[in-house]
């Protein structure tokens, strides 16, 4: 049960924004990402007060979305940054902005469970017992996953190189 003190406001207040970054680190469309947070809110609104670990629920229904085979792009369009152009300072950053939106875009062409245990491995930092739990598999399943995404992500990114 969540304690008193911490109502669905202030846990929101506290946890909304890295929520967010969360689920679009995920999606990689923040659009889609506002979303599926609304959405695990919601849900946890309406059992907040049989909530044990309020954190770990919202994140995993964030998660669950995320996975579910329900949800569809609608578009394949997908909006990029400009590119900076300027002095050696802007280029070092333009570059960064360059890699990230080249490292967005490789995560995008895993497959939902591969991408999922990457993003919870490197961007959330957990451990593989973890991510099993929250995506309702085996350890072994979660380094599979892993074994995988990393490796289709190095070849395209040496695709990506070689052009």
């Amino acid at each position: 049960m969540t304690s008193d003190g911490e109502s669905f406001d202030s846990y929101v207040a506290a946890e909304g924004a890295a929520l967010l970054r969360f689920a679009h680190v995920l999606t990689g469309d923040h659009h889609l990402a506002e979303d599926l947070v609304q959405e695990a809110l919601v849900k946890a609104h309406r059992r907040w007060s049989r909530i044990d670990r309020p954190g770990a629920y919202v994140k995993k229904a964030v998660l669950r979305q995320y996975l579910s085979w329900r949800r569809r792009r609608s578009s394949g369009e997908r909006p990029t940054d400009a590119t900076l152009e300027g002095t050696a300072a802007q280029r070092d950053v333009a570059e960064q902005v360059t890699d990230r939106h080249a490292l967005r875009g490789l995560l995008a062409t895993l497959p939902r469970q591969q991408r999922a245990v990457l993003v919870l491995r490197f961007f959330e930092d957990l451990d593989d017992a973890t991510i099993a739990e929250l995506i309702g598999c085996s350890a072994t399943t979660v380094r599979a996953h892993a074994s995988k995404g990393l490796s289709r992500l190095r070849r395209s990114a040496q695709t990506v190189d070689a052009e």
